[in-house]
This record gives structure tokens, sequence and C-alpha cells, in this order.
């Protein structure tokens, strides 16, 4: 059964990824991870999350995958160690220089080869194989059958992008975000330029901006839909993906729970009952754009890019991230959360809960931490009692839809 790999921002993130359904998750530390601006993490947070992950029978890869300059090579070795002294399940390496580093200084820790390296063909992979690596991240312009021959001819384990987020450049190697505000892509600081709003100014009227319309979504010009393999699972499996990995480390807790618990009973209704595959899709895709942020797209998977018209229908009702269940108040009947977004009574709410149900939540009163009424959840991380007639496992997602 392929492994299910999810994105670790933070140590909250971590234990809702594998409470919901991951087999894995990927993170980075503080230094040399292509997300400067997730919450990253600490060496004790580090080992915090691997004892987590190693009591719910999970795997922790650690992202060490920028382009390293000649400045990272001082103390990449001793971050290296370190890692290995955790005792990490794997390393996603993109820069062939660290992976040597790696065989040197952590030579019992597993290598990925990251999507950043850009594996588009069997030759590139079986070199990559002979580096030592034991796991490739493909690219995301590959489509079935590349995957298949790749896997075929070079016999080295694949990981396939199937969720969220796509670059607008060639696997993330992009200098636009350098080049119009300094931060680096390919140092972990992405300012996602291509995500800005553009017009288009013909050189000889000056002022006069023309918009760009490209489909019945709305305008763009640089802005990439996000990516959604839901539908192509089995297409994945026959082809020979080992794992299947979800992009998005520095999106909410409730996106993580969403695609874990979803993307979860979706493979194991493909290995368990493949009959119930097609009949099930609706309602896995109804799930998944309630987190979505913009319109998806099954990317390069079939050769075309194609706009999933099924997920991207505008009646679906979007969730909004509300808050954490941490424990729950006996004396009170109460959830004990921690408040995320602004919300009270009279609010349409729901419980997103570790094994994929959802419970409706009728508010009619909401308490503060002391147990006086109040009549919203106003303050960022504010501790609030939700009415409820029983306990729910911690980590349960509280969601306005």
């Amino acid at each position: 059964m392929p492994e299910l790999v999810l994105p670790a921002g933070d140590l909250e993130k971590l234990k809702v990824a594998f409470l919901f359904g991951a087999d894995a998750v990927y993170l980075g530390g503080k230094d040399f991870s292509l997300r400067a601006y997730a919450g990253n993490f600490t060496s004790g947070q580090m080992r915090e999350g691997i004892a987590f992950a190693r009591s719910h029978k999970g795997k922790v890869y650690v992202t060490v995958n920028i382009l390293a300059r000649n400045h990272d090579l001082k103390i990449l070795p001793g971050y290296l160690e370190e890692l290995a002294e955790l005792g990490v399940d794997g390393m996603i390496i993109s820069d062939p220089g660290v992976m040597g580093l790696a065989r040197k200084y952590a030579p019992e820790v597993p290598l990925t080869v990251s999507t950043q390296a850009s594996v588009t063909n069997y030759a590139t992979a079986a070199a990559f194989r002979d580096l030592g690596a034991s796991r490739i991240v493909m690219a995301r312009e590959l489509n079935l059958d590349e995957i298949a021959e790749i896997k075929n001819r070079v016999g080295i384990e694949l990981e396939v992008f199937i969720h969220g987020a796509m670059c607008v450049s060639y696997s993330g190697r992009c200098l636009l975000s350098h080049y119009m505000t300094g931060r680096s892509a390919n140092r972990g600081a992405c300012a996602h330029p291509c995500r800005y709003q553009y017009t288009l100014m013909e050189e000889k009227r000056p002022g006069q901006y023309y918009p760009v319309f490209e489909d019945e979504q709305g305008t763009y010009i640089l802005n990439s839909r996000d990516l959604c393999l839901i539908g192509y699972l089995p297409q994945l499996i026959a082809a020979g993906a080992d794992a299947f990995k979800i992009e998005g480390r520095m999106k909410s807790p409730l996106y993580v729970a969403s695609a874990a618990t979803t993307y979860r009973e979706a493979i194991d209704t493909c290995i368990n009952r493949p009959d119930l595959y097609e009949s099930s899709l609706p309602h896995w895709q109804t799930e998944l754009a309630r987190t979505a942020t913009r319109p998806y797209t099954s990317g390069f998977i079939t050769g075309e890019d194609e706009s999933i018209q099924d997920i991207n229908k505008e009646e679906i009702e979007h969730a909004d991230f509300v808050g954490v269940v941490h424990s729950y108040n006996s004396l009170y009947q109460a959830l004990v959360v921690q408040q995320r977004a602004n919300f009270g009574p009279g609010d349409n709410l729901e419980l997103l809960l570790p094994e994929g149900r959802t419970e409706k939540v009728e508010l009619v009163r909401l308490y503060d931490e002391n147990g006086d009424e109040i009549d919203r959840a106003r303050h960022p991380l504010q501790t609030v009692l939700v009415p409820f007639t029983q306990p729910v496992p911690e980590y349960a997602i509280l969601r306005k839809v």
C-alpha cells in the first residue's frame, strides 16, 4: 500500500497529520529547509515529534532541500549529524553536494531526492540511485506513462505529489521572487509573486492596463491552480508509486486534517474495496473543495492540464478553521477549544474528527475558560468552552461551514 505523506509545518500539525491518517510526515528544521516561514522545528520539537510519530507507527522525514551556497557547507555537517542522532527516518535533499555530505555524516539515514531536483527521466533517477538515494519525489510535470517507465527501468521507490499548490516554474526552480522581492524561493523564502494580481500594459499606451482573461474561473497571468489527484490514485498505484505526498507545510491544521482523512479513506478504499472507489469520489471531492483556496487541476498526470469541474463548483460550501479541541471539561460539559478565528453562537459549526466523521455543533452559548459567558471568541488563541454532550478526541478540528 502506498505511504501517505503529509506536511507538518509545526508540532501541532504533525500530531494532527498522524491522528487523521498519515503514515509519515515531512518537516523542516530551523535551517536548510525550503519553507522559511513555516513554523519549522527546533531540535527539541523534532525529538518530541519523532516520539509522537513512533507512538502512532509513523515516520518523520526532514527536508534539507535548499540549493546550498558555500557558507552553508561549513555548518551542514553538524546539522546532518544531529538529524542522525535524533533518529529521523529520512532526509529530503535536492543538492547533489548536500547528498554527498549526508552520505558522509549521516550514512545510516535513508535519502529521498526532492522534487526540487527536477527528476524527469530514468537516467537522472538512476544517477541519484547510484549516489545513494532510496526514494525520489517525482517532478510534478510527469505523466502516468513517464512515472511507470522510470519505475520499471530504475526500480527505486517513487513518491508522487497528489495534492496542493503548484509552482508556476519548473518543479519549484523559480527566480521571480528573488528578482522582485529579494526573497529566494530556492532558500525557502518565496514571496509567491506568481499569486499577485497582474494586468497587461502595451508599451506605447502607458497607464492603460488590460486584464488577461484565461478561462471561466477568472483572470490569471502566472498563478497556477492547485493540484488534486484524488481521482487518479488507482492509476498511480498501477504506475508504481510507493508514496503519495501532499503539499502544504504553511497551511492550517484544518487543511492537514481534511487532506489526511480524505486521502486515507481513498487509498484504503482503492486497495480494499476498489469497487466502491468511483462512487465515493463525489464525497471526497466535496471534502477537499471545502479547504480549497483556488481552483483544482489534475496537472500533467494525463499529459494535459485539466480543470476538475466536479470540485470547482461554486455551490460547494467552504469551511473556515476556527479552533482545535484540546480536552473536555466534564464540570461544564464542554469542549475546551483553542480559538483560531472569530466564532460564536449562531454560527454553523461542525467538528471534523480523526476517524473522518463530522458532527454538528449547535452553539447556543459560549464561555471563556473561567466559565463566564461571552458573545464571541474574538481573541487569537483564546481558550473557550463549547458546550457539547460528550468528549471527542484531542486535536479534533472545529470549523465553520
